[in-house]
Order: structure tokens, then sequence, then C-alpha cells
């Protein structure tokens, strides 16, 4: 079976599909107040359509996939999706991102997936009204129970936490200090321009090693071996439950190893996080192609990768880095 590799050496082996652009919060991390221009329904790919660029995919080698949005449990009937994807006995897991303010009804049926293994609950703040200022809605009662239920369910849990400088870097220590008594991973993330804007000013630039170092004012940690395709760096701690890390997503020191490829709502293929979209996979379908066009596509398509995040910037046909991550795909 031939398998997608690119010019590097690397193996692809893990795809994020984006299923809806659309979000019930305003994050200002990743969109203007005011939102973003959606698309309309007819332009975003239907279920059947991610179906089955995900089964080409599989069959190309690809085993794990994350769905992410916007909210993808915005997205009608959702769940049934997930039902879906789970007869594909190519996948191995199914992994989801999600804000956490509508997923609680829904957790007895998710644990019932097998193939869905892990849930990356994005949650920025331990404060309420920290939490409103950052996401512009009031619903941390909501976020902070699906937070507890998802803990105490038989998946594994990990907390999103972008680390915004001048709103949220004081937090950083009471986000670790759950991992001491509860069994989550969290993950400190360095902010980025994908925020319907662009890059924005900041007093300071928490990356990497300023996230660490404000840990280690408090705690004395441990490094954990992840494994060689691992976007962050983990550690543990003496006597904790749980775990945490850092993703390095602005200073990309992770490329070397990246197994992943992106496809977007609307159906653009994406090598990387940073480039602009290097195919339209959408109207690829809808004209008609077959499996074996799908395969000959992506085979092709991933042979261009870049080496890395910085050269996949440099080479945007579309100017600066500014979409929405809800537009890309969290």
């Amino acid at each position: 079976m031939s398998k997608l590799v690119d010019n590097f050496g690397r193996q692809m082996d893990y795809v994020r599909l984006a299923v809806t652009d659309r979000c019930n919060l305003r994050c200002q991390y990743c969109m203007p107040a005011h939102g973003i221009n959606i698309v309309p329904r007819q332009e975003l790919l239907t279920f059947k359509e991610m179906y089955r660029l995900i089964r080409v995919l599989t069959e190309l080698g690809v085993n794990k996939v994350r769905l992410t949005g916007g909210e993808p449990f915005v997205r009608r009937d959702f769940v049934g999706f997930l039902e879906m994807l789970s007869y594909n006995d190519l996948l191995d897991a199914i992994n989801i991102t999600t804000n956490g303010a509508l997923i609680s009804h829904h957790i007895d049926k998710i644990e019932k997936l097998e193939k869905v293994k892990n849930i990356n609950l994005s949650i920025d703040s331990l404060q309420r009204d920290k939490f409103a200022k950052i996401t512009r809605r009031d619903v941390f009662p909501e976020v902070y129970k699906t937070f507890e239920l998802l803990e105490q369910s038989s998946l594994n849990l990990k907390l999103n936490v972008v680390v915004q400088s001048g709103f949220n870097t004081d937090e950083i220590v009471d986000f670790v200090k759950l991992t001491r008594d509860k069994n989550v991973a969290v993950r400190f993330i360095e902010e980025m321009p994908f925020n319907g804007k662009g890059q924005r000013d900041m007093k300071e630039n928490w990356t990497f090693n300023k996230i660490l170092n404000e840990v280690k004012t408090v705690f004395s940690v441990d490094e954990i071996q992840s494994e060689k395709s691992s976007t962050s760096r983990n550690y543990k701690i003496d006597n904790h439950l749980g775990t945490f890390g850092i993703i390095p997503a602005f200073t990309r020191t992770f490329c070397n190893d990246c197994n992943r490829i992106r496809i977007t709502s609307t159906g653009t293929f994406k090598n990387c996080l940073f480039d602009d979209g290097v195919f339209n996979l959408r109207d690829f379908i809808r004209k008609g192609a077959s499996n074996n066009d799908l395969k000959e596509l992506f085979l092709y398509l991933v042979k261009d990768k870049p080496e890395n995040g910085f050269i996949a910037e440099a080479n945007r046909k579309k100017g600066n880095v500014s979409e929405s991550m809800s537009t890309i795909g969290g």
C-alpha cells in the first residue's frame, strides 16, 4: 500500500479535520469580537464527503483523526458523524477538540464509541470573569462542569490553555496545580496570530522557555519521554496524578518530526498550519473525482509539504498570517 511520505521522509499518519467554521464563543486569540464571515452551509464539506476523504487517507496509512472546528458540537448531528467514522476499520483513534460548552449531555454516548480516545478541552482561565473576557461569553460554569464530567469519564482528557500575555499568565501555576489530584494533561500553547487580524502587540512574549520557567518558580519538574511526533514537551511533578506540557506552536521547534496534515471545513487541504492552503478537495470531489484520483492527489500534495512552519509561512501567497483559527480548524 502506498504511504503518504513527504520529500523529507516523514510519513503522514494523522489528519486534523475541521467539521465546521462556526463557533459559539468569540475567543480573542481566535477571532474578532464580531466574529468571522462564516461560509454558506453548502460550501462546507458534508459528513459523507468527510467520511470519504478520511477513508481514502486511511487507505494511505493515516490511522488517527482529530476533529475540530470552529466548535464541532455546533454542527448538527456531529455525534452521528462520530458513529459513522467509528465504522472505519483502518482508524485507530478519533480525537476531539472542543470548548466544552455544548458537549456535556453527549459524554455518555461518546464513551461508548471505542475509537474515540482523547478529548482536548479548551479552557484558558479558571476564573469566571477572566474566562468571559477571553471568550466574550459567560459560559464558564458550563465549561467547568464539562471539565469535571470528562475528568470522571473513561476518556483521556487534555486541557488546552493558550497562554496570553496580559490576560492569563498569572494562572499558569494554578493550572499545573490541577494535576496534583486530577488525572489530566494540561497543555500550555504559545499564542499564535490566527485571530482574524494578525499578530497582536504584546508587552511580554510568553514562549516555551518563559512558560516552563514560570512553572519552575513553584515546582520541581521532570521531563517525560514523548513519542517522536508529539507537538508538546511533557513534564511530570512528583506525587501529581496528572502531567503538563508545553506546545511551542509559534516558535515551531517540533516541525522536524511532523506527521500531520489538515483539511478545513470547506475542504482546503493544508500541509501545515502556517500555509494558506494548497488545494480545494471539496471542488475536486464535486467534479466527480474517484477514490483513486484522490489517492494520487494526496500522494502528490504531501510531497510538497514544507520542511517547517517558517518556510510554509514564507511561501504564503495571500499575505501575512491573519486567518481565524476557526476558519482553519483549531
